[in-house]
This record gives C-alpha cells, structure tokens and sequence, in this order.
C-alpha cells in the first residue's frame, strides 16, 4: 500500500479539503442576536410594570419569574431545546437557560417517578452552579465581614 501523502505540502491541502468551515462569525452573530431578543423581551416586560406603577424592584421580580416561567414551558413543550441548537450560547446565558437547564432534567427522568425521577435529576445540571454560587457568595461574604470588622 503506497502512502498518497508525499510531502507536507500535499498534507496540509488534504486537512484542508477534509476539514469542514468554522463557523465562528455567524455562531457569535446568531448568538448575540438571541440572547439579545431575550434581553430586550424582558426589558419590555420590565417597562410594562413599571407604566402600570410598580417600584423599580418588583418590576425587575416579576420580570425574572415570568421569564423562568417561560424557559420551563417552553422546554416543556420542546421549543426551547430547537432554540438552543439554532442559537446556542446566546440562549443559554439568560435566566431562561438557567430555567431550561433545571426542566430538561426533570422532563427526561420523569419516567423514574416524582422523586427518585425529577426530584433526585432536576438540578442534575443546575445543582453544581448552585451549590458554587452559595459557597462563593458565604466564602465572600465572610470575607468582606472580617475586613469590615477589622478596619473599624
């Protein structure tokens, strides 16, 4: 058997043929864009409670539990998964990932029953960024406390 790659020239232009295109520029433009939508869709909803007399903190409250509660149905209904191929990133970073990361979990072990099944799998993804989250916050929290206490 002869081996079709004589030079490194010759291999360098085979990788070349074999190697699919990067789509680097239109995945951080998809991306950009759908986390952007999301974005302004809660803004919206935010300016919508704030022209109906709502302080500035509970309209940014109500923003964030209607948006979870659209991340969780529209993972229910299989929507945001479609979503989350086509953009990517982009609709992972928003609050509503965060809500797909702790449905989807608890939709595909569902048929483990309610509590070896979606309550043991539901943060199954979620669960570390969690437990890091509180740790850090105590860990920081500690922290800023000991430096407060010691400088007055």
């Amino acid at each position: 058997m002869t081996n079709p790659i004589k030079s490194k020239k010759h291999y360098l232009d085979y990788v070349d043929q074999k190697t699919p295109n990067s789509k680097t520029k239109s995945n951080f433009f998809i991306a950009f864009i759908v986390g952007g939508i999301i974005c302004v869709v809660g803004q919206a909803i935010i300016a919508f409670f704030a022209s109906r007399g709502y302080s500035k903190d509970i309209s940014a409250s109500l923003t964030s539990v209607i948006l979870i509660f659209l991340g969780a149905f529209l993972t229910a209904i299989n929507v945001y998964n479609k979503l989350g191929k086509f953009a990517g990133a982009g609709s992972i970073v928003p609050i509503t990932g965060f809500a797909n990361s702790i449905v989807s979990p608890a939709m595909e072990y569902k048929s483990e029953g309610y509590v070896m099944g979606v309550g043991a799998k539901m943060f199954l993804v979620a669960g570390p960024v969690l437990v890091f989250g509180v740790s850090a916050s105590i860990f920081y929290g500690v922290i800023y406390y000991l430096m407060n206490s010691v400088i007055v």
